[in-house]
């Protein structure tokens, strides 16, 4: 019967498995392109990781982004999905107006915010408008207000997305059991609460494993909207990866910090899973 799966686990094998040993490899050497020699150097690029300020920088901040996008999304994408779960007439217009920023390219998404939170952009001037120009700032260019932004524009990005799981979880708890709280006089929150919440266990997983990834593996609208700037202080992981590998050559140090990426992704999906289903059990 294994004769049946060999057009399936050759090429997988050969574009996934055999690549990725080979970066395994790589990550333990000084490769840096323009020798084609890459001389074994053990553990001394793991090192120089854990060393090196601008990579913890990055961890934090890829940890920052990770929390932040992994709450908001899911509690925004909640409350939208329930919102719209409602009787409203509106609702299939919403659920189109609230999913579209997802099929968008997040490129796209990048310079379209890029130019509202420019000085003299949009999102100022409405703040000066209102009476707040005491707030109107480049808020791409301020150190203390960059990775929130880039935080708050992946959150609407994906908010839509976590939505739709949450929504089509919600079209399957039973209406009788709905009817029946109601019945015995719990409100809304109860109803929530004491019926809805404890059947969502299936999309609450899903939705934190998939943000998490992402928050993680963060890299475009990063690079589209900042760099990793000002000062390298909004630099991801996965943008201090592309920066050592391509503007410094440092093939070997970028692979040693793409596998470290790669276990923690690995890591940090399976304990949620593993936390999630036990307490669904």
């Amino acid at each position: 019967m294994w004769f049946f799966i060999l057009p399936a686990v050759i090429p997988y094998a050969l574009f996934v498995l055999v690549p990725s040993m080979q970066g395994v490899w790589l990550s333990f050497t000084d490769w840096n392109l323009l020798d084609p020699v890459a001389t074994f150097i053990g553990a001394e690029n793991y090192v120089a990781f854990l060393d090196d300020p601008d990579a913890m920088r990055a961890f934090g901040n890829t940890v920052f982004l990770v929390v932040s996008t992994v709450v908001l999304e899911n509690a925004i994408g909640l409350g939208l999905a329930l919102g719209i779960h409602s009787k409203i007439k509106s609702r299939a217009v919403l659920r189109l107006i609230f999913f579209a920023p997802v099929i968008i390219v997040t490129v796209v998404i990048g310079f379209l915010w890029r130019f509202i939170l420019l000085e003299n952009g949009p999102f100022n001037q409405i703040l000066e408008a209102v009476g707040l120009g005491a707030f109107a700032q480049s808020w791409l260019g301020n150190p203390e207000t960059a990775l929130g932004a880039i935080a708050v524009m992946t959150v609407w990005q994906f908010s839509g997305y976590t939505m739709v799981i949450y929504l089509a979880n919600l079209q399957e708890v039973p209406a009788e059991q709905l009817e029946a709280a109601s019945l015995d006089g719990a409100g809304a929150s109860r109803r929530f609460w004491y019926v809805v919440r404890p059947l969502l266990g299936p999309s609450i997983t899903v939705n934190v494993v998939l943000s998490t990834i992402r928050g993680l593996m963060i890299f475009d609208i990063i690079w589209v909207t900042t760099q990793g700037g000002p000062a390298n202080l909004t630099n991801s992981l996965s943008t201090l990866i592309y920066r050592n590998a391509f503007q410094f050559q440092e093939f070997g140090y970028s692979l040693s910090i793409a596998v470290a990426l790669s276990a923690l992704v690995a890591i940090a999906s399976m304990f949620q899973y593993g936390v999630l289903t036990r307490k669904k059990k």
